[in-house]
């Protein structure tokens, strides 16, 4: 009984700690968004694209030394429940303790398979919100009018005199789970997207992946609510004809929206392999994938060591 009552105490001990590194998490500020925090301080992400949502990828995922997960639900099934429960799987507990706050290690963000202005895309925008992710990655946008669309996909309405109302929010209110999954009790409050709400912590970025969308890049940058622009060099190359991302005429294509995105202070991110993260993070990339899951590959560990040193991380 003594063991017991011992145990117990040990228990009630740990859940008190965890309850008040919770309160202090919330009431310090402390940013749960990885990305966003590195970001803010001008260094360089590094994630991968993740296929597998099976348990044991998603605690592969959490202790990798990624900064971000890119969960890719285009090319994979759309399953919200698979989700939920990969999203689970990544929760590390004993990192939780030992940092003494709720920001994730490996940050999960969602590409939906919606393409840009059509109507399934607000409702699958609310659903992978819903869950719990910390931004979306909108395919194949194209012009300023779809990055609208999609910016306000991810937002709340605001309340009436708020200086950020516009633009106005189309997401449905019932974050349950993901308040749970945050850890936090004033989602509503935190959910919004930065930078547009400095204190946000959701980021809605958008895909560029054709010559119209390189074309309208400027409009697309300066769009309020943006957090991100990500270049897909496969598709882009296809649409524009090239069999393969190595074109001169592709990498014009690559260097012309990492432009706009430098000049107006967008973060711009691309996928990249240990021969190109290098000279990417130079360029001015300031978040890239280094490969995809399943553990990361010998290749993705070189990438993602060799990007960090060029970015003194």
């Amino acid at each position: 009984m003594k063991r017991l009552t011992n145990t117990c105490r040990a228990l009630l001990s740990t859940v008190l700690l965890l309850s008040a590194s919770t309160v202090s998490a919330q009431s310090d500020g402390a940013r749960l968004n990885k990305l966003i925090e590195l970001l803010e301080n001008g260094q360089p992400a590094f994630g991968v694209l993740s296929f597998d949502y099976s348990l044991n990828n998603a605690r592969s995922m959490a202790t990798s030394g990624l900064d971000f997960l890119f969960i890719d639900m285009e090319h994979a099934p759309f399953d919200i429940e698979r989700l939920r429960t990969f999203l689970l799987g990544m929760t590390n507990k004993r990192s939780i303790q030992q940092k003494g706050n709720l920001q994730p290690d490996v940050v999960p963000l969602v590409r939906i398979p919606a393409a840009a202005g059509s109507e399934e895309l607000v409702a699958q925008v609310k659903q992978v919100l819903d869950v719990g992710v910390y931004g979306v990655f909108f395919p194949s946008i194209e012009n300023r009018e779809q990055t609208e669309l999609a910016i306000r996909a991810t937002r709340y309405p605001q309340l009436n005199g708020a200086d950020d109302y516009e633009p106005a929010g189309l997401r449905g209110r019932n974050p349950s789970n993901a308040a749970w999954y945050w850890g936090i009790s004033d989602y509503h409050a935190r959910a919004d997207v930065w930078p547009l709400d400095p204190q946000g912590e959701l980021l809605a970025m958008m895909f560029i992946e054709s010559p119209e969308g390189v074309a309208n890049i400027e409009e697309i940058v300066t769009v309020p609510g943006l957090g991100g622009i990500f270049i897909g060099p496969s598709d882009l190359s296809t649409s524009m004809g090239y069999s393969s991302p190595a074109a001169p005429e592709v990498e014009a294509a690559i260097q012309t929206v990492l432009a706009a995105c430098l000049e107006h202070d967008v973060p711009c991110a691309i996928t990249t392999n240990s021969r190109s993260v290098e000279e990417r993070i130079q360029q001015g990339f300031r978040f890239v994938t280094v490969g995809t899951d399943g553990g990361l590959s010998a290749g993705a560990r070189s990438a993602l060591q060799l990007g960090r040193d060029a970015a003194g991380r």
